[in-house]
């Protein structure tokens, strides 16, 4: 079993194309690459426009204009480009008629586009968006399972110069209106239900009430998954593609890079989820060196990732295309019929990049699947694991149990920036349960409390920071017209730097282990939950006076645990114990309801007090920290600190 740092994997890939990114910027290797890319920006990222193919106007200036903070830095700032013709344009290297989307669903079914016919598909849906007045600046909502409708409805959007947002079909009417009603979309493209684990799940029933709740939405596009009639509704609603027709080809609108082009939900502590208004334009170039230069995506190749609509890695693989890649997308459980059958894509599709969670690996690990004997998997040359930490033995399993000599990548960012900032690199060599460095572009460091670098103390855990500004930086928050909250999430803590809420250290090898939350986030199967979600539903209950939620390291990965403080103060007397079975299923069936299946926790448990600040918060991360055996930060500004003795040494939480 390998140990924590031990070497499994050193490139001989001189051919790589980090390898020759590096001949082109004239440095010895990819360490060197990054010191450079740091230095020198304008430099690096003019490299990056040309080498990486991005279609459209450069304009003249600086590749980076300084602004006052990071937050004020402008990248091309005279340069236009279109997302959606960066995308399509990538079907020039394999060829129109080879495939774009490959889509499998769990029950077996299968379907693919051409870039042709996804082109065709994407003009379609622009004229009927024309035709029901959506414009520049409007936004268009997706509440979908990850099939290729969803791709052509983004496309279509972003060409037209609207603005994308999605989520997935599993959110309940809560989860779903929390998240959509923040931008006012003018419409709304939804999946009648979805499979998953065996199991379908309508949801038409539930469209008329997301509707109502959203004023906004002049019309409603159905896709049926699940053979069912179309739902009534309060707007006119069409069957998806039913007697569209194109009058020409696709449109595209080439704007500034500082034009909305996306938004994304990355949920607070606070309120409802935090409404991030990205740059298509700046996520575009993210992610080109991401996929391009850390992963070796070349024109040709087929990029599989495990993800949902609702997670950020959606646009992570979608991007995909811009660089010739054909994208896998996998609709259902990673587990059903049986723990193989991801595995079973990955050979049938020939997938050369597949991407996963570290948790999925684990569960193959204890599953006993040994892919590398069972199927053919000779195309595969980068599995990328992201969601939380990958452990030693993971890297292990993938070794053995997969292949030797492949290229295990473990990544880690976030929905705030579109994009990674610790990932793989296919020219440095791998060891068990690290990441291998920091993201090009990115001036990626570990700091104390104080704002010192622990670049110098490998081992010491610290806060995850960025000293640079890098192009897919959020435009905004929605509502946030000050700018305050998008300070307060990012900079206020460490004035000049990007504070990402993550522990994380240094290694001997120069690379990061992440190390989880350093927030009140919670990061449940590698999908980031705001507590304010839990609270809103749990406390509607009339058994429940008020709620503290965190995140709990288990078994690899990080489960919830819902403290409950009952209204009936008799039934916690006795100290923190499990809330009896009737109140559990209630809260639980109110969260999977309204919220979604990865807002329910694992353990429920009654207790008789809460700690809080001295202005009245739930101390959320005091009361992670107790139950992890971690020394608590700032104990002075709680107003009630002796009630932390409740969670000592929680019996139930050892299960």
């Amino acid at each position: 079993m390998a140990d924590m740092g031990q070497l499994l994997w050193q490139s001989g890939d001189s051919d790589s194309l980090m390898a020759q990114f590096c001949r082109l910027a004239g440095v010895p290797d990819s360490i060197a690459l990054h010191a450079w890319s740091v230095a020198h920006p304008d430099d690096f990222w003019d490299l990056v426009w040309r080498e990486c193919g991005v279609v459209g106007d450069r304009g003249a200036g600086p590749a980076v204009a300084r602004g006052e903070t990071l937050r004020d830095d402008h990248y091309f700032p005279s340069a236009t480009l279109d997302y959606a013709e960066n995308l399509l344009a990538g079907g020039r290297r394999p060829g129109a008629g080879t495939e774009a989307i490959v889509a499998v669903r769990e029950d077996g079914r299968r379907s693919s586009m051409t870039w042709a016919e996804l082109g065709a598909a994407t003009a379609r849906c622009q004229e009927w968006l024309r035709s029901q007045g959506v414009g520049p600046g409007d936004h268009v909502a997706a509440w979908m399972p990850n099939i290729p409708e969803t791709v052509v409805a983004m496309l279509a959007t972003i060409g037209l110069g609207g603005v994308f947002t999605s989520t997935s079909p599993d959110f309940g009417v809560a989860g779903v209106v929390d998240r959509f009603s923040q931008v006012d979309p003018v419409i709304l493209v939804a999946a009648n239900g979805y499979h998953y684990a065996g199991r379908v799940h309508d949801r038409a029933a539930l469209l008329a009430d997301v509707v109502a709740q959203l004023p906004s939405v002049r019309a409603v596009a159905v896709i049926d998954e699940i053979g069912a009639p179309l739902p009534t509704l309060e707007v006119p609603v069409v069957v998806w593609d039913d007697g569209w027709a194109a009058t020409g080809p696709v449109v595209t609108s080439r704007t500034p890079l500082a034009t909305a082009g996306f938004v994304l939900y990355s949920s607070g502590t606070t309120g409802r989820p935090k409404c991030i208004v990205h740059s298509a334009g700046g996520v575009l170039l993210k992610q080109l060196t991401e996929h391009q230069l850390h992963c070796d995506i070349r024109p040709g190749d087929r990029a599989f990732y495990f993800t949902t609509c609702g997670w950020m890695m959606w646009n992570w693989l979608v991007t995909a295309l811009a660089s010739g890649a054909t994208i896998v997308l996998f609709d259902g459980s990673p587990f059903h019929p049986g723990p193989e059958a991801l595995w079973d894509i990955v050979a049938a599709e020939q997938v050369t990049l597949f991407g996963t969670s570290a948790k999925f690996l684990d569960s193959s690990l204890k599953a006993g699947v040994t892919p590398g004997t069972t199927h053919d998997l000779s195309a595969l040359r980068t599995i990328t694991s992201t969601g939380s930490p990958l452990s030693a033995e993971g890297f292990d399993f993938v070794y053995r149990d997969v292949a030797p000599d492949l290229h295990l990548a473990s990544i880690s960012g976030g929905t705030d920036l579109c994009g990674c900032f610790v990932i793989g690199d296919p020219t440095r060599p791998v060891y068990a349960g690290e990441i291998q460095g920091p993201a090009l572009g990115t001036d990626v460091d570990v700091v104390d409390e104080t704002g010192t670098s622990l670049a110098d103390r490998p081992g010491v855990r610290g806060e995850l920071v960025c000293r640079s500004s890098f192009p897919s930086m959020p435009l905004r928050f929605a509502g946030d017209d000050d700018g305050s909250r998008y300070r307060a999430a990012y900079f206020d803590r460490f004035p000049g730097m990007w504070a990402h809420g993550d522990f994380a250290s240094w290694t001997d090898h120069g690379g990061l282990v992440i190390h989880g939350r350093s927030d009140a986030t919670l990061n449940a199967g590698g999908v980031r939950i705001g507590t304010a979600e839990i609270y809103r539903q749990v406390e509607q209950l009339a058994q429940v006076a008020e709620a503290l939620a965190i995140g709990q390291e288990w078994d690899g990965d990080t489960r919830i645990v819902l403290f409950v403080r009952p209204t009936d103060s008799a039934l916690a007397v006795e100290g923190p114990r499990p809330a009896p079975g009737e109140l559990a299923d209630q809260i639980r069936r109110r969260l999977r309801a309204e919220c979604s299946p990865r807002h329910v926790p694992a353990r429920i448990m009654l207790v008789a007090d809460l700690p809080r600040t001295r202005s009245g918060k739930l101390a959320e991360l005091a009361v992670a920290d107790v139950v992890h055996g971690r020394e608590v930060r700032n104990t002075e500004g709680l107003a009630n600190a002796e009630v932390l003795d409740l969670f000592v040494d929680l019996p139930h939480l050892a299960e």
